[in-house]
């Protein structure tokens, strides 16, 4: 059995990958919060930015991770098509829950088929972002472990949308976010956990990229996106402000006249 270390760069991958996942859950919070106060097309695109939002923030931290993850005595490489098909399934499935809490008359039967949904796209992305893993050897997974891991993912995926419905503070938002961040950290590191291989040494070259070749630069590249997402939903103004600003101008031509 080759020797799995999880954190080869110590503890800045699952920090960082923490991170990320916070701040994918609390842009994609914030996102489902401002859609579920507007209407129409506003409301579509809120949705869309929140699936987005979140979709990034769980691949991200899943590959981040994944930096700090080595086995001895083989080399590792991504299989760039499979990578990416992660991040797709990700961002659809994510935006299939969050449509189906967006728009649901039925909220509680919204957020059990939303949490599903979601939470199992998750573990989808997860596991296909470590079938894109290339390495000497055979790769094996702990069943229970792997279920176990699911099990998180829906649990937090559900909470994640109850967080949306039911909290509006900022503050409150900030908690859930810091709260989901660390169950989606727990689903990524049980599922490794789940992981075993039997390394056969070889002196073949491994197909496909290395991290830092490929995961590094595409991480980066989207870690930005959910920084500059954030600064955007942060200046845009709420519901509650617009309708506040249209009531001023209002009160102010009707003064005029």
């Amino acid at each position: 059995m080759g020797h799995l270390d999880h954190a080869a760069l110590g503890w800045l991958t699952p920090v960082l990958s923490y991170v990320m996942a916070c701040v994918g859950a609390a842009l994609g919070l914030r996102c489902t919060v401002r859609a579920l106060g507007a209407t129409g097309r506003s409301r579509r695109n809120w949705l869309v930015t929140a699936a987005s939002a979140i979709g990034t923030g769980i691949w991200t931290m899943h590959f981040v991770a994944m930096l700090g993850f080595s086995v001895g005595g083989t080399d590792i490489r991504y299989d760039v098509p499979l990578t990416i098909v992660s991040l797709l399934v990700a961002m659809i499935v994510v935006c299939a829950g969050v449509f189906a809490v967006g728009y649901s008359r039925d909220r509680n039967r919204a957020l059990f088929l939303g949490g599903l949904t979601t939470g199992l796209g998750v573990a989808s992305m997860h596991y296909l972002g470590m079938a894109a893993v290339r390495l000497h050897g055979d790769v094996t997974y702990d069943p229970v472990l792997v279920g176990l891991s699911v099990l998180i993912a829906v649990v937090a995926a559900t909470a994640a949308l109850w967080a949306a419905l039911n909290i509006k503070s900022p503050i409150a938002v900030t908690i859930a976010s810091l709260v989901m961040g660390a169950a989606v950290s727990s689903m990524h590191y049980t599922g490794m956990f789940a992981v075993s291989v039997r390394v056969t040494p070889s002196g073949e070259v491994l197909a496909g990229a290395t991290a830092m070749q490929f995961i590094f630069p595409l991480a980066v590249g989207l870690g930005s996106y959910l920084f500059l997402t954030s600064a955007f939903v942060a200046l845009s103004p709420t519901s509650g402000e617009r309708r506040a600003s249209a009531s001023a101008q209002r009160h102010v031509e009707s003064a005029a006249h």
